[in-house]
């Protein structure tokens, strides 16, 4: 009995922390007179279930980009790996779009978190931090995205056992994670360049004959085939970057965009959530640094690093940034490391605060605040 309850860990933790996230955003909804569950199909959930229902020729003709406008090629801005995997659980009886997409959530999540489980008692070297590291990813402010139709939580699965297979030297799956990010969303540039790297260290050095190269071939085709595919349809090599340029007016400035928002906001009069916002940009970076300072596997380090300067260093819409820096997970590690050495009440009271944070930033996030999700 012991033994299947310490297997089962990983997935009680996850779903009971999901659960506890939903209530908070039920609560929230309610008080605002909405249902929470209309909350969960908002934002990038209709471009999504709608291009797994109608493809990409049939998506709702009203359905506009950031910008307000509409063209034939804007649903092209969103990556097909969601929607293909959506499209596969629909065919099965009872099952529409929308509730593929949940589903597929939840199974996704599921995985990513036996993934965390197995990366922390790697990297940390107990099983203790393994479980901390999933519940403080599944209680992450900005967590709810991983109930909803979106691409986070099913890009993480991808990367934490594409990491894996990198640490643990099995290069099949580390190049089939990557073939499957590099289809979920545009971030998963990211993973495919730390395989490909790791794997070229492998080949450099003479370990593990030949395996490090079916990383290096398998790792960048998901990505390279659908901008090749893209291309074709719009017509332009760079298509996919145009499609995202003119509907999202989304660009690399170095994090000169993100500097200015949190150097204003946290020297300006502004309301709890957007000096909230500012303050966990500034506390990722400080994760990053007490990543370094440990001595992480570079592997794990590089990636963090890489997912949180693609998402600092745009100048998209501010108040997503703590959305897109939930893939970068590693981040978490030093928390995890640190609570486990504590005093179990201890990391129970600060798990709990945790939790109750990141479950109200949220639900805010998405029933309160515009344009945060």
């Amino acid at each position: 009995m012991r033994t299947r309850l310490r297997k089962a860990a990983p997935a009680v933790l996850y779903i009971t922390v999901r659960i506890l996230g939903l209530l908070v955003l039920a609560a929230v909804s309610a008080a605002r007179g909405e249902h929470f569950t209309n909350q969960l199909y908002s934002w990038d959930a209709e471009w999504y279930l709608e291009i797994a229902a109608n493809g990409y020729s049939g998506v709702d003709p009203t359905m506009v980009d950031g910008n307000g406008n509409r063209t034939e090629e804007t649903p092209l801005a969103f990556f097909p790996g969601l929607p293909l995997v959506i499209r596969l659980l629909a065919t099965l009886p009872g099952l529409g779009a929308s509730q593929a997409g949940i589903l597929v959530s939840l199974v996704a999540g599921i995985v990513c978190a036996y993934g965390l489980a197995r990366l922390g008692r790697l990297i940390g070297g107990s099983e203790r931090v393994g479980l901390l590291l999933v519940v403080l990813f599944a209680a992450a402010p900005m967590s709810i995205v991983l109930s909803m139709p979106y691409t986070e939580v099913l890009f993480c699965a991808a990367a934490a056992w594409g990491l894996l297979g990198v640490l643990e030297r099995r290069w099949l799956l580390a190049g089939l994670c990557c073939l499957a990010a590099g289809l979920i969303r545009p971030t998963g540039a990211v993973l495919i360049a730390v395989v490909m790297l790791a794997a070229l260290v492998a080949i450099a050095r003479g370990r593990d004959g030949r395996r490090p190269w079916a990383a290096l071939l398998l790792a960048p085709a998901g990505m390279l085939g659908y901008l090749a595919w893209v291309g074709v349809r719009t017509g332009e090599p760079g298509g996919y970057f145009e499609v995202q340029q003119r509907g999202w007016s989304s660009s690399f400035d170095g994090g000169v965009a993100t500097a200015r928002f949190v150097g204003e906001t946290l020297t300006e009069n502004e309301g709890a959530f957007v000096t909230l916002t500012a303050l966990l940009v500034v506390c990722a970076v400080v994760l990053l640094i007490l990543c370094l300072s440990m001595r992480l596997a570079w592997p794990i380090v590089l990636f963090a690093a890489l997912t949180l300067a693609l998402d600092l260093g745009s100048d998209g819409l501010m108040y997503s940034k703590v959305r897109l820096m939930l893939p970068a997970f590693p981040l978490l590690l030093p928390m995890a490391i640190g609570l486990a050495g504590r005093r179990t009440s201890t990391a129970v009271v600060s798990l709990a605060l945790f939790l109750g944070f990141g479950s109200w930033f949220s639900a805010y996030a998405l029933a309160v605040w515009p344009y945060a999700i």
